[in-house]
């Protein structure tokens, strides 16, 4: 057990009940990764009642004290970029780059809901004048949040800062190949003066841990980010305790790109919004609508454009063995489908990349919406390319998809682009520059993609609920 990765439960690096641990796997070499402890449905218990303990304190706290240490939180992060972004790099395989990028990205949330811990709590409501009715907006309670592996401190920052900013309490689950930064957050969280209890995490697997914490009858929300299938689970789960929920699931997003746009621009943003991150992003753009008359040219530009990232330097690997088996099934499909790999479609065979989970980025041609490569999601680095006539057919085919998480356009006609944007069944649509994002930009999915927000104000409005008083007034 020793040198494991513990528990962070009531303010304190913890065990778990039975001492199990699991050792992973460095994704970039395939050696050995972190030890990490595995927990169990106990420590989940201790971890709630802990979180139910420090409810009440941290609830009635002075909302500017609790925006205060929020903003510590952020500075620290900060401050600890260096040493975070190597942890990170360590347990996912990412450029380092894109993992301080990243932890950049977890302060600004901290940031970001310290300073509307003052919003108004609620609202007024003219009735009559013997009456003044009013509208709280209130903490939930004990909030569990369960992350995933490819955005591990990014992630938990988005789900946990606005659910601490309205006065709740936390017990979060990271992925159990990528825990090393979120026991940080909570550490970082602890040194700033955050209570004891109100920020705790439970490490494990999903169906010890994360099961235990959506059944725990302390937990009054859960906010999950992972697959189509875990997110149904926890959603029939859900419904027989009545548990409101956060779900952010998978993406297969639509980027259409019409003859009048910048085509260069474009390119270099359609190479980017299926390569970062190596393709592990839920709203990656994975399904490219190229207008026929420019479809070959532009076609020729985003291979060419693949083709100058490195495996191993630009692009990392995928973070678990199993993804990495899974993209070479893909492979596998997209070769059957008879779908043409104009680039990639294969393992890297450079001998500095042995034993990585690293594949190459692909961009696939010959490709129809029906086949199975353009309509499940494979959560790496692959790319089809698929040509359209007119406006319409563009809307059609990116809306025949079971997901909705993000949608782009590309024209120089913005009333067009309006009125494709709109069309989009999708959460979020970016005209003329792909993905992006900022903390204050409502995220979320349509369909099979999840509900719910996370990021914005309207994040806030998930992690609490509203109850309505009326006061009769004598003498009116």
């Amino acid at each position: 057990m020793t040198g494991a990765l513990l528990h962070w439960i009531d303010g304190a690096a913890v065990p778990s009940a039975d001492g199990t641990t699991r050792v992973g796997t460095d994704p970039a070499t395939g050696g050995r990764g972190a030890e990490v402890t595995l927990g169990t449905a106990a420590d989940v218990d201790r971890a709630a009642r802990a979180a139910r303990a420090a409810a009440h304190g941290w609830r009635h706290l002075a909302s500017a004290e609790r925006g205060r240490l929020l903003a510590a939180i952020g500075r620290r992060l900060l401050a600890e970029t260096d040493t975070l972004a190597a942890a990170e790099s360590a347990d996912t395989g990412k450029p380092l780059a894109l993992s301080r990028a990243e932890i950049q990205g977890a302060a600004e949330y901290f940031e970001f809901y310290a300073a509307l811990v003052n919003l108004p709590a609620g609202d007024v409501l003219d009735i009559r004048p013997d009456l003044h009715v009013y509208t709280l907006r209130e903490p939930l309670g004990v909030v569990g949040v369960i992350t995933p592996w490819n955005l591990p401190l990014n992630q938990a920052a988005r789900a946990c800062a606005p659910a601490l900013a309205a006065g709740n309490t936390v017990v979060a689950k990271p992925a159990e190949s990528t825990s090393r930064t979120t026991v940080a957050l909570a550490r970082i969280a602890g040194e700033a003066g955050l209570p004891p209890g109100v920020f705790n995490v439970v490490l494990g697997r999903g169906p010890e841990v994360g099961t235990a914490i959506v059944r725990h009858p302390l937990v009054r929300k859960v906010a999950f980010t992972g697959s189509v299938p875990v997110g149904q689970e926890i959603g029939r789960i859900a419904a027989d305790r009545v548990l409101p929920l956060t779900l952010e699931l998978g993406g297969k997003s639509a980027n259409i790109v019409f003859a009048d746009a910048d085509l260069e621009f474009a390119a270099t943003e359609a190479v980017r919004a299926f390569t970062t991150n190596a393709g592990q992003v839920c709203s990656s753009g994975t399904r490219l609508f190229v207008e026929r008359t420019i479809h070959k040219e532009f076609t020729a530009a985003v291979v060419a454009a693949t083709r100058r990232l490195r495996p191993g330097q630009e692009v990392g690997p995928m973070i678990t063995r199993g993804q990495w088996e899974t993209v070479q099934q893909y492979f596998k499909i997209a070769e059957q489908e008879g779908a043409t790999a104009e680039t990639g479609g294969r393992v890297p065979d450079e001998p500095g990349l042995a034993g990585g989970f690293f594949v190459e980025p692909t961009v696939y041609s010959g490709v129809t919406n029906d086949m199975r490569i353009a309509r499940e999601e494979v959560f790496g680095p692959v790319l089809v390319v698929i040509p359209f006539d007119t406006e319409d057919e563009a809307v059609a085919l990116a809306n025949d998809s079971e997901f909705g998480l993000a949608g782009g356009v590309f024209t120089a006609d913005i009333s067009r682009a309006v009125r494709v944007a709109e069309a989009l069944e999708a959460g979020q649509v970016y005209i003329n520059s792909w993905s992006t994002q900022s903390v204050q930009m409502p995220f979320g999915g349509h369909k099979n993609s999840g509900y719910g927000r996370e990021k914005g104000i309207e994040a806030l409005h998930h992690y609490t609920h509203v109850k309505s008083i009326s006061i009769r007034l004598t003498g009116r």
